[in-house]
This record gives C-alpha cells, structure tokens and sequence, in this order.
C-alpha cells in the first residue's frame, strides 16, 4: 500500500480513537499553509502546493469492487483552530488524562453501549475501546448516580478516588469544576514555621489550658464505602502480582504508603497469599503502624505456616514490641532468615527486663530508669509497657518533664489497638500511667478520661481507683482558682490551688498558678518559691521561668532575671515580647551599675 492507504495508521491512534477522525499526515509543503475553497465551495489547494491525488482504493466486500471515496481532504487551518480550542477547554487536571472537549465526552459516553460506540457514522465493537473506553463510561455513571466527582482518571487505564492521589491535595469544595487551576492542585512548597503566629507562651494565662488537636489521620479515611468499592472493582482487573511488584517499587523508592495502598489492592483481588501480606507488614512496619503489622504477619504464617520470612518480620517486631519470648519462638522458626545474632539481641533484652522486676520490687526508681533505657537501646525500642515503666519510674522521682517525653515516645499505638494487642489488663496498667503523668504536666482533662477508660478495661485494677480521686481533686480546685482569680480574689484563688496541691504537691501547673496569686498581692519571694519547684520538675515549663523572671524584676535581682530571659529567648526566640523585656533587664542593670 502507498502511504495515501486508509490501512496505514497516520497520526496518534489514541486521538483517532477518542476524536473519531484521521488526522492528515502532515508534508513540508503544506503543514503550514492553509487550504482555500473555491466558487463552489470546494475545497482546493492553495497556490504553490502540489500533491498526487490519491490513488483509489477497491474493497473486497464491496458489491462489484466499487471504489471506496477517500475521506475529504481537511483544511489545515480549521484543523489548528480546533486543536487550539480543545487545549484551552481541557481542564487543568492533575493526572495524565485525555484532553477532551466537554459535549465531545459527553457525546461519546453516550454514544457507547453493550455493542460498542458510534464514531462518525459506524459503531466500533466494544473489544476495540478497551478499558479506556469502559473506565471513561464508569465515571460518567458514578457521577451521575453520586452527583459527586471523586473518581479521575490517573492514566489510561486506570481510575483512583481523588483523595488518593499522593502529591495532590483537594480543592475547597470538591467539586470538580473545569475551572479550577494548576495552583489548586498542587502544592507549591510546604508551609514554614515563620507563617505561623508566633505562639508566645504554650498555656494560657493560668498556665493549664491545653486544647487537642484533631488527628489528620482520620481525613484520609473519610472515604465512602461506593467509591472505595467502585476502586476495588476496578483493581480487580489487574494481576495481583502485578500489584505486588509496583508495590515492591514504591516500598524500594521511600513510598511506603502508595505501597501499602497496592499491597491492599492485591491482597482484595487474592486474600490468600501470604507474600501480600508479609509484604504489607513491611509497609506498615515502615509508617511506624507496627501492631497493625503484626496481625499482618501472624495472617501471613496462618496462610503459609513455614513461610520463613514471615517468622523472622513477626519475630522482629515482637522483640521491638518487648515481647522477648514470642520473638525467640519465631527466630527459631525462621529458618535460614534468623542468624545467632537475633537470639542475642533477644536474650540481652530479656535480662534487662528482669532486672527492671527485681529492682521495682525494691522501689529503686533510678535504677529502674537506668535498666529501662538498656533495654529501650538494646532492641525494644517501641515497647509501649517498657516507655510506661520508665515514666513511672521518672515521675516516682519528681522528673516530670522527662517522664511525658518517655510516655509520648511509647504512645504511638490508638488504645483499641493496644486493648487488641495487650488484653485488657495490660492496656489499663499503661492508661493508668499515662493518666499519672496527664496530670502532673496539667492536662486535666486527659488525665480523667485516661483513667476512666483504665476502668473500664479493669475494674480490679488497685490504681484506677486513688489516680481517680486525685485527679478529681486537682481538676476541681484548678477550676475553682481560676474563677476566683479572674474575679481578681487573689488571696482566695491562693488558698484554692493550696488545697489541690494537698493532692498533688508536685502539679508544676498549680504551682505556677499560686506563684501568680502570690505576684499579685506583693509576696514575690514566695512566688519565687513557688517557680523554682515547679521548674525543677518540668524545666521547659515556660510559663514559670517567665513568672520567676518578672518576680526577679520586682525585686530588682536583676541579674537573675536576665538569666531567665535570655532562656526564654533561647527557647521562644521569635517571641518579641521576651526580647523586650529582656532589654529593660538589661538596662536597669546597666544603670545600677552606672550608678554605683
């Protein structure tokens, strides 16, 4: 065949397919210069272009071999202008998605059926769209039926819920207005910390209000079940071991959540594949969701008992967990994965943990603290019970400050999660701690429903009960002081955070509160006094230091209150307030000194 054949593909076969013409193979002489039409409204070439009429072409199952008419020739001109027209009404999407005209899309959605669809006058069989064409057909309909545009095209051959598009964040309302730009989409660069309104003192006035802030996790969840069954379909046309291998990528390059998202996908087209969810358990382990990765790893033994690999994640991660003996138990079933040096690690954290029962036996909360770290550092480091035993051991010796960050580094599982793994029991013994030091850090509030969900888990537990009460106590009379000194009785709000520091005499946050009450009716020394306890067992408690400062200042120590300022500028450095006063520190002592 010449090159004038309609057998021979010219031009992108995609645009051919979704824009239903042949696109004009393009020559040197007339690529540029646009056709004229003549007194009878045929098309004609312009002067100075030459081309060979095209030869005719016979079809064999045409009656009596009739010539077949080639198609018209297009005018180029009319051919640019249209291509200009659907790049601008293109929307500015964030996949790599056909450019089509709105009426043109909608036009060939319903053009397509069970037979196929009509492209300029003869149907196409269904086999020649594709997935293309069934995907295409598919968003349409969701659309339609849910009055929502979730779902885009991620490629080709693909769809994705828009919210799970990785490096894309959502527009405002959602509502997949063509409109919307490029800078809606995409993140430009991340938001610094100098945007933000400097945060001047971390409490409020009174020093113990703490406000939760919601947890983000819980938007990417936000997904409903139609969307997320209308993906699952889709992926289901997809080989899981395809699946798993894009996953394998993802998890190779850092991606630990887009991996997790096609290990998914892989394991709801075949559930019973262990290597999926070995596979997954990496993942999870990878985004610090180390429980979850353990029920992952215990499925994938039950599917495949002798599945090595497997044993030696889920020994890993019990170790990690301190929980020595299980680990020890899947390192021997391991096979080849295991090696003498795992079994050390493990029995060097076994003998640490012993000696972390003998010495609470004996009450010594430094050593205790001491053999919890040894055991943290020689491989238990994510055990929840071990975090809370060395924060029980630092608040035992009035180190608060130290015992919240060990609680923190041990909370990183949802108490379900922790219910689910440890028992009950064991998660009421790590509540009951968590609510201990809730309290001495002043969140109240925490701490009250930390221990009111011990006691659920445990109503035998002998602490629920006189953590309870003192935290009630507490929460009260820091409650009834703040009334009385926002009505400026001062000498009673005093009195009222005594009583709840009869409670509790080492709460930082009622400390600090009566060193206030004490500022305002002259005592400064006493209010000094009240400061330095409740630094000494939170030393980042900045509301205090500020408080000794300003008391230090009323006293005209001024040495000393330059050194609290120039801590709290170290610490707020942004904090234009500090650096004030701080300055007329420095200028008062200047002029004591001068005139000495």
């Amino acid at each position: 065949m010449g090159d004038n054949s309609p057998e021979k593909k010219t031009g992108c076969g995609l645009l051919n397919a979704v824009f239903g013409r042949r696109w004009p193979r393009r020559t040197t002489s007339s690529s540029s210069l646009p056709g004229i039409k003549d007194s009878n409204n045929n098309f004609k070439q312009a002067e100075g272009v030459s081309e060979a009429p095209p030869k005719q072409l016979v079809s064999k199952s045409a009656p009596n071999n009739q010539p077949i008419k080639p198609p018209p020739p297009i005018n180029v001109y009319q051919q640019q202008q249209q291509q200009q027209h659907i790049v601008k009404k293109a929307p500015q999407a964030a996949s790599v998605q056909e450019a089509l005209p709105q009426k043109q899309q909608q036009h060939q959605l319903n053009s397509y059926n069970s037979q196929g669809y009509v492209n300029q006058g003869r149907r196409v069989p269904r086999e020649a769209t594709g997935i293309s064409g069934e995907l295409e057909s598919m968003i349409a309909d969701h659309q339609k039926s849910k009055g929502s545009n979730t779902l885009v095209r991620a490629s080709s051959s693909n769809v994705m819920l828009f919210g799970n598009l990785g490096n894309l964040r959502q527009g405002g309302g959602n509502t997949g207005s063509s409109t919307n730009t490029n800078e809606q989409y995409f993140e430009t660069s991340p938001s610094s910390s100098s945007s933000k309104q400097p945060n001047k003192y971390p409490n409020s006035v009174m020093g113990n209000v703490v406000k939760k802030q919601n947890d983000d996790s819980n938007h990417h969840r936000a997904v409903t079940a139609q969307d997320a069954s209308l993906c699952r379909a889709l992926s289901t046309r997809m080989d899981p071991e395809t699946l798993k291998m894009m996953g394998n990528e993802d998890y190779k390059s850092g991606n630990f959540a887009e991996a997790l998202a096609l290990y998914d996908a892989a394991i709801s087209i075949d559930p019973n594949k262990a290597s999926y969810r070995s596979n997954k358990s990496a993942a999870l382990t990878a985004l610090g969701r180390l429980l979850e990765a353990v029920f992952e790893c215990r499925e994938a033994i039950r599917i495949e008992p002798r599945y090595h690999r497997a044993h030696h994640r889920l020994a890993t991660l019990y170790l990690r967990l301190g929980e020595v003996e299980k680990a020890i138990y899947h390192y021997k079933h391991a096979g080849p994965e295991a090696d003498q040096i795992d079994i050390a690690k493990c029995k060097s954290v076994q003998g640490h943990l012993n000696k972390c029962t003998d010495v609470k036996r004996m009450r010594d909360w430094n050593s205790l603290i001491k053999e919890t770290a040894a055991a943290i550092s020689a491989g238990a480091d994510s055990a929840p019970s071990i975090y809370a035993l060395q924060a029980e051991a630092l608040l035992k010796v009035h180190r608060h400050q130290e015992a919240d960050e060990a609680m923190k580094n041990g909370s990183k599982f949802s108490v379900d999660d922790c219910t689910k793994f440890f028992g009950p029991i064991g998660n009421a013994n790590l509540l009951v701690v968590r609510a201990q030091v809730n309290l001495a850090v002043g969140r109240f509030d925490d701490a009250l429903e930390a221990v009111q969900k011990a006691a659920k888990l445990d109503s035998n537990n002998k602490e629920v009960n006189p953590v309870m009460r003192r935290a009630r106590a507490v929460a009260a009379a820091r409650s009834n002081g703040n009334e009385l000194f926002k009505a400026s009785r001062f000498s009673e709000a005093s009195d009222a955070y005594g009583e709840g520091l009869e409670h509790d005499p080492y709460n930082s946050v009622l400390l600090c509160n009566r060193a206030a009450c004490r500022s305002k009716l002259g005592q400064y020394e006493k209010a000094v006094e009240d400061c330095n306890s409740a630094l000494n067992v939170r030393p980042k408690y900045s509301k205090a230091r500020l408080r000794r400062a300003d008391c230090y200042a009323k006293l005209e120590k001024w040495e000393a209150s330059i050194k609290d300022y120039e801590i709290l500028q170290r610490e707020l450095p942004e904090d234009e307030e500090v650096i004030k006063v701080l300055q007329e520190a420095q200028a008062q002592l200047k002029k004591k000194h001068g005139g000495s």
